[in-house]
């Protein structure tokens, strides 16, 4: 084929791709310039995920009339004038392709109004191309309205997601800038629901009320100015303290010089802050701005100004760990106990709960030295010898929900017998309990050696059998609360929990919609009753977002993560019969290798193995 100059509408078309990606594109862009324009009020009014509507109006200063023609031009700007100006560039927008890459793929009509001139323009585009302007009366400020976006790019509208996705991208996008800038007032419409609404005042503490509820909006920490004042790279934002953190990364927000980026390198900063102050596989809660010399930033990277480039990375990494780190240390309690199977941060123990665990431990070790051993005779399918068969542990001490709280214990599989018990594959081999480790593993011996068993997967891993199945018949026990709490939920996270509430309904969670990113709780899962509904929900949205879009799936995200709350605790303290009750359940499971997770639950060591260790030649 020769080669030819492309016609003006699809080299838009192209170029437009690398700008607008999806909906939330689109919002992005507008509202930066309606920032840019010094708007003090946005309201987003969006249809069917953005594809059929978005509507943005600000009231900022308006477009000039000879000037509004001009704006949907191609490298059109009124923020930069030489190339000098991309050394220090102070603006959000800047490369003047957002509004034509916008008009390209939509219809898209602008009302806008400068204060300088008498009336306001409208002026109406599709595909790019003007097809009328007039003259209009309107307050100064700027409405835009596109609709039917990739009408014209039919390939592009077809990979978009759901409605809720996209509303979801929008909701995160909105959220963030309404944090980063409590002067002004962010109201999101979807569908005529409300899904945001800030008070625009300049609070930064009540604008995380209205985005995260109360619990946690006021929990969160301020970062003090004189952690960075006289350094070049000032820090300021809130963070979580080491009681507050989350299944994912989802709630950790950067902002440079005002502008929303994702740093991968940046965003470790963060984490290495929380270093050996969380649990494994948490994530703070952190929403951290940055202001720096804008010589020392290079925002010209990307389409989408969604990356950024530093002149010296090392320095504004050190910057935002030491000042994020002093935040949280100052704070932090000076001993703690972390949960591993909540997620949570225990407080230090009272003198009297320390007094309690001292008297539980010397009164179980008395016990351990004098253990009446099962008989050697095989057991009836489903049943150990000298176990008790009921289906309720006895209470325990220490934190955590006790074993009262399960359900009744499953019998085993048709046909399992001690004989079927296998040492490999799935099944396990009928076990004697030994003892307990570090109140985290469980000592069993075996006809083959020794086994170590991890008492909170071992029992995650009951729970969620049992669960699984009674869910099928929708028979999960559920604990009624006294009072229905009402939970606040970032705009991205309760939309995407709202998809959710039929599969929580299923496993005993009754909760409902309750305005803009509210929801009421009315039940919880009885294993549960003693959790936070507000970390339950948080963690279910987590769960929801990385699961399979599979109803089926979804179902088993929520009761994997219910069970991890549910199931007995690290650091608890467990009696004979609780770990002979215990192994015996796991037994019964279809997999008792693993944790619902994939982590495993038992690790076995040959009789062999430790002859090794002692140099011994044989087990003998």
């Amino acid at each position: 084929m020769p080669i030819r100059l492309l016609p003006d509408d699809v080299a838009s078309r192209i170029a437009a791709g690398e700008v607008v990606e999806r909906p939330a594109s689109v919002v992005k862009e507008l509202v930066e310039n309606s920032l840019d324009a010094g708007a003090t009020r946005i309201e987003v009014e969006t249809r069917d995920g953005g594809t059929s509507l978005i509507r943005v109006r600000d009231d900022g200063s308006g477009m000039l009339s000879n000037e509004a023609e001009l704006a949907f031009r191609r490298h059109s700007t009124s923020k930069l004038e030489r190339a000098t100006d991309l050394e220090h560039i102070s603006t959000l927008g800047f490369r003047g392709e957002a509004l034509a890459s916008v008009a390209s793929v939509s219809r898209l009509t602008c009302n806008t109004h400068h204060r300088s001139d008498p009336a306001g323009t409208e002026l109406r585009i599709e595909g790019g191309k003007f097809v009328h302007r007039s003259a209009t009366g309107r307050p100064p400020g700027t409405e835009l309205v596109i609709e039917d976006l990739f009408y014209n790019v039919p390939a592009r509208r077809k990979f978009l997601k759901t409605e809720r996705t996209e509303r979801r991208h929008i909701n995160g996008f909105m959220t963030r800038y309404a944090i980063a800038y409590p002067e002004v007032a962010f109201t999101v419409v979807h569908d005529g629901r409300q899904a945001l609404a800030t008070p625009g005042n300049g609070d930064v503490r009540e604008v995380l009320l209205s985005v995260y509820g109360a619990d946690l909006g006021a929990s969160l920490l301020e970062i003090p100015a004189e952690f960075t004042a006289g350094h070049p790279i000032r820090v300021s934002g809130f963070v979580g303290p080491t009681t507050v953190h989350r299944a994912n990364r989802g709630y950790m927000t950067l902002f440079i010089n005002g502008r929303w980026i994702e740093d991968i390198r940046l965003a470790y900063a963060i984490i290495q802050a929380y270093h050996t102050l969380l649990p494994v596989k948490r994530y703070p809660v952190a929403f951290v701005g940055v202001e720096m010399p804008p010589e020392d930033v290079d925002v010209n990277v990307h389409p989408t100004k969604a990356e950024v480039r530093f002149r010296d990375g090392d320095s504004v990494f050190r910057a935002i760990q030491r000042a994020v780190r002093a935040t949280v240390v100052q704070t932090a309690p000076a001993t703690a106990s972390w949960d591993p199977a909540s997620g949570h941060t225990a407080p230090p123990p009272t003198e009297t709960e320390a007094q309690q665990n001292r008297a539980r431990l010397a009164a179980l070790r008395p016990s351990q030295t004098h253990i009446q051993f099962p008989t050697t005779a095989p057991p009836a399918p489903g049943q150990r010898s000298g176990l008790p068969t009921g289906g309720d542990w006895p209470v325990l001490g220490g934190p955590g929900p006790s074993p009262t709280d399960t359900v009744p214990s499953a019998p085993a599989p048709e046909g399992r017998t001690a004989a079927h018990r296998r040492t490999g594959g799935e099944t396990l081999p009928p076990l004697r309990v030994v003892g307990q480790v570090a109140t985290m593993f469980i000592v069993a011996e075996g006809p083959e050696g020794l086994y170590l068993i991890d008492q909170h997967a071992a029992h995650e891993r009951v729970l969620y059998e049992r669960m699984l199945s009674r869910a099928t018949g929708g028979q999960v026990p559920s604990q009624p609360l006294l009072e229905p709490q009402v939970v606040t939920l970032p705009a991205d996270e309760a939309d995407r929990l709202e998809g959710f509430l039929p599969a929580l309904m299923k496993v005993g969670l009754e909760a409902e919609p309750f305005g803009a990113g509210t929801f009421l709780v009315r039940s919880v899962p009885a294993q549960l009753k003693h959790v936070s509904p507000a970390d339950l929900l948080a963690d279910v949205a987590a769960a929801a977002g990385e699961s399979s879009p599979i109803r089926q799936e979804l179902e088993e995200a929520v009761i994997r993560h219910i069970c991890k709350r549910a199931a007995v605790k690290a650091g608890q303290v467990l009696s004979m019969e609780e770990m002979a009750r215990l192994i015996h359940d796991l037994e019964a499971t279809g997999n008792p290798r693993t944790c619902p997770h994939g982590r495993p639950t038992v690790i076995e060591v040959s009789t062999e193995a430790l002859a090794r260790q002692f140099g011994r030649g044989g087990a003998t």
